[in-house]
């Protein structure tokens, strides 16, 4: 009981005490707060009416403003309007009028229709009546020649064609036989002429090669059964084979030497070998191309090696090669090239200019004659191209671009190889104009024969009387080929002067090759 008066008593008692004071400090805090939320709305209210009192002024004023902004507006749209209203008067008299015209035309156009219609059902009428005429008259014919439209039209084509077949052969048989009148006569103004101007061997190296034979049997072995070996030979080599009374010897004739030489060494290959007829023809050409191109590279390399030039690009050494084959006014491109640069090292040496620079420079001036034939543009411009091609010197390349006067030249060696040049083609007898012009002539006319669609290589034969084509069979039919030639024959009329008739000889050939296994 004690403790019970000790602890728990106290406890009530304290307990008791906090919440009287938790109840009084309520009932403090109530009256507090609402004291202060009374004068909160007082203020509230004193707000509430000063911002009413304003916006009712700002309201009046905005309502001034209002009327006067509308009263405002009224009147622009009241001038706006005024000025359409008088616009749109001018526009709808304007339409009036354009309406008035269209019916005007429009009774215009109705009356025409009619006109129109009534021309049309005449014409109609007209037209059935001369499609039964025509079928009446065709009736007539087909029952009179007891043949049908298509059957008329194809005996029509092939009287035609037999006729243009039968003016073609005239053609050339006139042509045929102004050849052999004229052939002794030109052959004997040809020759007086070149041993007028050169000698016999020098006649010989530029224009004709001649292959000796074991026996005079061997002509006839190549001219073979109907004229099939010889035709080859001329085919695949471009180069006339002229057999004539000339005991145990065959003569080629070709404007271009490789292509002689290529010839020369396969008649040589074959007589050794005993074996002609086309199949082996062929294979010989290939394998003869092949050796006179490795004969090319030496001749570069053995013209450097004379030079004394170092460093020259293997693929340049091969073109330098060709020159060997190419002559300039009857002259050795080649040797005369090796003989440029020689001049050109001297003269630098006097000079005390760089003598590797200039022989090099001298050496490849004219090389772009290896190549002029088969690259349109000058041989300076072939040339400065093959230079750049292979990363030649500036120097080298502004020589080759200088020594004709393209250019004006600024360097030593330009200078140099320029001199050089002149010096070497102006020794009495280095060069002649005639057969220079003559090869400028055949490989005109091969370039124009090229030059037509369809046509797959071209040679000059028989001194440039005639030009032998072989064109591509999938695409020139033989149809085409008669107005193939014809277009040709108008380009060459056109475009070159040349003495006499340039007979064109078009060839079609297609093959059929397979393996038996």
């Amino acid at each position: 009981m004690e403790w019970l008066l000790k602890y728990v008593l106290p406890a009530i008692v304290f307990i008791a005490a906090v919440g009287a004071g938790f109840f009084f400090g309520l009932l403090y805090r109530k009256k507090v707060g609402e004291k202060e939320i009374g004068s909160a709305e007082e203020e509230a209210r004193r707000i509430l009416n000063e911002a009413i009192k304003a916006a009712e002024a700002k309201k009046r004023e905005a309502l001034i403003e209002a009327k006067e902004e509308i009263l405002k507006n009224r009147n622009e749209q009241e001038r706006e309007l005024k000025e359409r209203r008088a616009e749109l008067q001018k526009q709808e008299r304007r339409l009036t009028q354009k309406d008035e015209t269209l019916d005007k035309k429009l009774d215009n156009i109705d009356k025409k229709e009619e006109t129109l219609n009534r021309k049309l059902k005449e014409a109609d009428k007209k037209l059935e009546e001369a499609e039964a005429l025509k079928n009446s008259q065709m009736e007539v014919l087909e029952r009179i020649s007891s043949y049908t439209v298509e059957e008329a039209k194809a005996y029509i084509l092939q009287t035609v064609e037999s006729e243009a077949r039968h003016d073609m052969a005239l053609k050339l048989r006139e042509i045929e036989q102004n050849l052999h009148d004229d052939a002794d006569k030109k052959a004997k103004e040809i020759i007086s002429l070149a041993i007028q101007k050169c000698s016999s061997d020098y006649v010989t190296e530029a224009t004709v090669s001649v292959v000796p034979l074991p026996n005079d049997e061997m002509k006839g072995r190549i001219i073979g059964r109907e004229g099939r070996n010889i035709r080859a030979i001329e085919t695949a080599t471009g180069v006339d084979l002229i057999i004539d009374d000339t005991p145990e010897a065959i003569t080629l004739s070709c404007f271009d030497p490789i292509r002689r030489e290529i010839a020369r060494q396969t008649l040589e290959k074959l007589i050794s070998d005993g074996r002609i007829h086309p199949a082996r023809i062929e294979e010989t050409v290939e394998k003869a191309r092949r050796e006179v191109e490795q004969t090319i590279k030496a001749e570069g390399e053995r013209a450097v090696f004379e030079a004394g030039v170092h460093g020259i690009h293997p693929e340049l050494i091969k073109i330098l090669g060709r020159l060997r084959f190419r002559t300039s006014y009857g002259q050795n491109v080649l040797r005369h090239s090796i003989e440029v640069a020689h001049l050109a090292g001297h003269m630098a040496a006097e000079l005390g200019a760089d003598t590797m620079l200039a022989k090099r420079a001298g050496l490849l001036h004219d090389i772009g004659k290896a190549v002029d034939h088969e690259v349109e543009g000058t041989h300076v411009a072939i040339g400065v191209d093959i230079a750049k091609r292979f990363k030649e010197n500036h120097e080298v390349i502004h020589a080759i671009e200088a020594h004709h006067g393209d250019v004006e030249p600024h360097s030593m060696i330009a200078f140099i190889v320029d001199a050089a040049d002149d010096i070497s083609a102006a020794r009495p007898g280095a060069r002649r104009e005639n057969l220079e012009a003559y090869i400028r002539r055949l490989e005109r006319l091969e370039e124009l024969s090229n030059s037509f669609p369809g046509v797959e290589r071209s040679f000059a034969v028989q001194a440039g009387r005639e030009v032998r084509i072989m064109v591509k069979p999938e695409e020139v039919s033989d149809d085409n080929m008669v107005l193939l030639a014809r277009d040709l024959a108008k380009k060459i009329e056109n475009d070159l002067e040349y003495p006499g008739q340039i007979k064109i000889s078009m060839i079609r050939e297609t093959r059929a090759v397979d393996y038996a296994k």
